[in-house]
């Protein structure tokens, strides 16, 4: 018969530790309360019970098959038997003067513990922000403690995001591009270096460049980059900053920690939430082409005149090396409407291409 760690939900409803996990050492084996069936993403908090606490006809959330269940000195390893998410210790320590029980794993062992405490103050005060997780999302930030709402969607990338209006529920695709104002693509480091290293990384940062804001957050130091084994930290180092030069309006965060990384992400998304409500607001008043309107592809090809650089020079021009200043023509707006107005096929956003701009200079240019 295997060896199983059983998860069963707490019967106590005033507990704040939801599930009790029995797990199979001794005759009758250790029972604790818990916050988490399994420590994913940071050490549980484990509150020693006697085994008569154990439910008669318990509601069982998770069977753990085990390989082994062993006591070494002060803790116990516990190893599943299963492809991921195998290893874990119950540590029996003491803290704040009394004994304390956590369960960890190897990640969570190895993650950089900072001596800060989180502010709780409400992100550029907002009461409540939707945030948009990506359905595809398998540990998902909670947000606990914030004032989030978090809506599980499918997002064509990134995967935390928020739009500007929030009621207007999903834009005209679902929610995945039109109305989505800023995204955050979060990675670990060894998810960092595999993507980088895959070229999917560079694919991730292309599709981010084409909303108003985005980021990347990777949850650890940038120090761990060069404290690696199976590859050269100088490739890993060149392709993070060959990236930042290709699309400097996409910033890349490391955060000592996933708790810090959640909680840059729910700030950097609160922040980009009030910019773009403001904006909108002082583009309602003085008649400028929106923002998405003048979002280039990388977002290197933007200019505050909101031509398009591919646009071709006004006739006569001679100066396309850069030199000087730029002659004075429409925006891409403009050529938009325009083409629009003549039935010409253009996109609903980014850069227009070349033959567009030459049939706008045509028609404006009269007789040579």
């Amino acid at each position: 018969m295997p060896v199983e760690l059983l998860v069963a939900a707490n019967p106590d409803p005033d507990s704040t530790l939801p599930y009790l996990v029995r797990v199979p050492l001794g005759t009758e084996g250790l029972v604790f309360r818990t916050k988490d069936t399994w420590p994913r993403t940071k050490a549980i908090y484990c509150h020693p019970v006697p085994v008569s606490e154990w439910p008669s006809d318990p509601r069982i959330v998770e069977r753990v098959t085990l390989r082994s269940c062993a006591r070494r000195g002060a803790a116990i390893d516990v190893v599943a038997d299963r492809k991921r998410e195998q290893r874990s210790q119950i540590v029996f320590t003491r803290g704040r003067g009394r004994e304390m029980v956590f369960w960890q794993s190897p990640r969570t062992r190895k993650q950089a513990r900072p001596d800060v405490r989180l502010p709780t103050a409400r992100a550029a005060g907002i009461d409540e922000l939707e945030i948009i997780v990506d359905a595809h999302e398998r540990y998902r930030y909670k947000f606990a403690g914030k004032p989030v709402r978090t809506v599980s969607r499918a997002l064509s990338c990134g995967d935390y995001a928020v739009t500007l209006d929030n009621s207007n529920g999903a834009g005209s695709d679902g929610g995945t591009g039109a109305d989505v104002i800023a995204a955050v693509e979060r990675k670990s480091l060894s998810d960092l270096m595999s993507s980088l290293a895959s070229g999917r990384l560079r694919f991730a940062l292309a599709e981010l460049a084409s909303l108003p804001r985005a980021a990347v957050v990777v949850e650890e130091r940038y120090s761990k980059v060069f404290a690696q084994d199976l590859v050269r930290p100088a490739l890993i180092a060149d392709g993070l900053a060959e990236l930042q030069v290709r699309w400097p309006t996409i910033p890349m965060v490391f955060c000592d920690n996933r708790a810090l990384a959640e909680e840059w992400t729910y700030r950097y998304l609160a922040a980009a939430h009030e910019w773009a409500r403001d904006e909108a607001a002082a583009i309602a008043r003085i008649g400028l082409p929106s923002l998405g309107d003048r979002s280039a592809g990388d977002g290197s090809d933007s200019h505050v005149d909101g031509r398009d650089p591919a646009a071709p020079t006004a006739p006569g021009d001679d100066r396309r090396d850069g030199s000087g200043p730029r002659p004075a023509g429409p925006s891409t707006a403009e050529v938009r409407a325009w083409a629009r107005a003549h039935d010409l096929e253009v996109p609903a956003r980014g850069r227009l291409r070349p033959d567009v701009w030459k049939a706008w200079h045509d028609a404006h240019s009269g007789p040579r």
